[in-house]
């Protein structure tokens, strides 16, 4: 590939946002509106090397290990239909495996039905105390949250609304995921289905995301590619100690597309890939409905409330079809 097929993002750096907030507060709202990622400089607390350990604790265990987490879909007698390990589908173009988890709700919480899988129990792996996978991913999880409700207050300034206008909607109870993810090569002749121009076959085909925010860790690897305005694909540069950010369709839609949710896909580079991402999510009863801006602007059309949870489920088992969300059960709203 050509260095001039090669992106690099526009960078916004943390640490400059202490002393300088109004004016990145400005460039990430330019970003958003004009290319859709960024790279995320200067977030403390986030440990690369223990991230990169939790990946190769888990996906080096044999299988009889991993699947012990593995979601009621392909291991009935286990009761977590949302989160835990899902595996490598033979036949499908999106070839990963995954292990996933959210923040727990207390148990002593009567304000979530228990019939909704969103608030389920994250399930963990048993661990053998050569590493600490789930006090260490938790916590990372903090610190990646955190880091989102940062980038959404700066976002707000920039917009020329209350700082917490979006910050507010993960307070209580957010939908967030947390993933490792390991992207094995493809061995043998990839479906029909992955296949791609220029003879590249996809590991994770073209999509946007669902939820609010994404932060990536997608460490030393390159194979991210992003759609530009034109329709070019084009790879994003790899940046070590930097984190890659993107909206997904939740905040873009909130916004009448003003900021763009932007086609990305992952190509299989020939070795084991790894990344880690973590997708913002609000709480499964939060208003997520069109035309936000004019509750502070009072401009354009009026906005439409509109929940979280029936319409994010609707998205992934409808109309986005994922396949490790095709036999979600239904949830009585």
């Amino acid at each position: 590939m050509s260095a001039a097929d090669v992106f690099e993002l526009p960078v916004i750096d943390l640490d400059e946002a202490k002393s300088n907030r109004k004016e990145v507060a400005a460039k990430i709202v330019d970003v958003l509106e004009n290319v859709g990622f960024a790279y995320i400089d200067n977030v403390h607390g986030i440990d690369y090397k223990g991230l990169w350990d939790c990946c190769q604790w888990f996906f080096s265990k044999p299988f009889e290990f991993k699947e012990r987490s593995m979601r009621k879909q392909w291991k009935p007698e286990n009761n977590n239909v949302y989160r835990g390990y899902f595996p490598v589908i033979e036949g499908e173009p999106s070839r990963k495996e995954c292990f996933e988890f959210a923040r727990d709700v207390p148990s002593d919480d009567k304000s979530v039905s228990p019939d909704n899988w969103f608030y389920e129990k994250s399930t963990w792996p048993e661990e053998d105390g050569t590493f600490p996978f789930k006090d260490f991913l938790q916590g990372q999880y903090e610190v990646m949250h955190d880091t989102c409700i940062e980038l959404l207050k700066l976002c707000s300034i920039g917009l020329g609304i209350p700082e917490n206008a979006f910050a507010d909607k993960f307070v209580d109870k957010p939908c967030s995921t947390f993933r490792i993810l390991h992207y094995p090569p493809w061995e043998g002749a990839p479906p029909s289905n992955a296949h791609i121009e220029d003879g590249k076959v996809v590991t994770t085909p073209e999509h946007t995301d669902s939820d609010f925010m994404t932060l990536l860790t997608p460490f030393q690897f390159r194979g991210l590619e992003v759609m530009q305005a034109d329709g070019k694909w084009v790879e994003v540069a790899v940046r070590p100690g930097s984190l890659v950010m993107n909206i997904g369709d939740t905040f873009s839609r909130m916004l009448g597309g003003k900021f763009k949710a932007t086609r990305h896909r992952v190509i299989d580079i020939g070795v084991d890939r790894y990344s880690v991402p973590f997708f913002l999510s609000p709480a499964f009863d939060t208003d997520i409905g069109v035309n936000f801006l004019s509750l502070f602007t009072g401009e354009g059309p009026p906005h439409v409330p509109e929940k979280y949870g029936p319409w994010v489920l609707n998205t992934i088992k409808h109309e986005k079809k994922y396949f490790e969300y095709k036999v979600l059960p239904d949830i009585d709203y």
